[in-house]
């Protein structure tokens, strides 16, 4: 599949500093920051700072370091928000999966009991 990056989408202008964000996170790799339209008490998005498009886009082209980076920014955001109890964490994919910002990220949600993710 090929992988054509929107460079105007909101998040790449995020990481652009064209748009104010709530940080909550930032490494050489990633990004986290509060979402505008919270869906529980705690809900980060953790972005990659290079242009990937959704979760296989970025799984199969980031390089080690960038994968690796992102994936301790999602660690940190996780110590940093106590959701010990527990979270939910989503990568909303194309079409079908409902990817609003065509920009790989993945929800990091919790804070309270979530309850199921899919019904029936």
């Amino acid at each position: 599949m090929d992988f054509v990056y929107d460079d105007q989408n909101i998040f790449a202008k995020i990481l652009r500093g064209e748009i104010p964000n709530k940080t909550v996170y930032e490494n050489d790799h990633a990004l986290a920051f509060e979402d505008i339209a919270p869906q529980a008490p705690v809900h980060v998005l953790v972005i990659p700072k290079g242009a990937y498009v959704s979760l296989d886009h970025f799984a199969r082209d980031a390089s080690a370091d960038e994968q690796a980076g992102f994936m301790r920014a999602i660690a940190e955001v996780c110590r940093l928000t106590d959701v010990a109890a527990g979270f939910r964490a989503i990568a909303n994919t194309r079409a079908h999966g409902v990817q609003d910002v065509p920009h790989y990220h993945m929800h990091i949600i919790g804070g309270r009991q979530l309850g199921r993710m899919l019904q029936g």
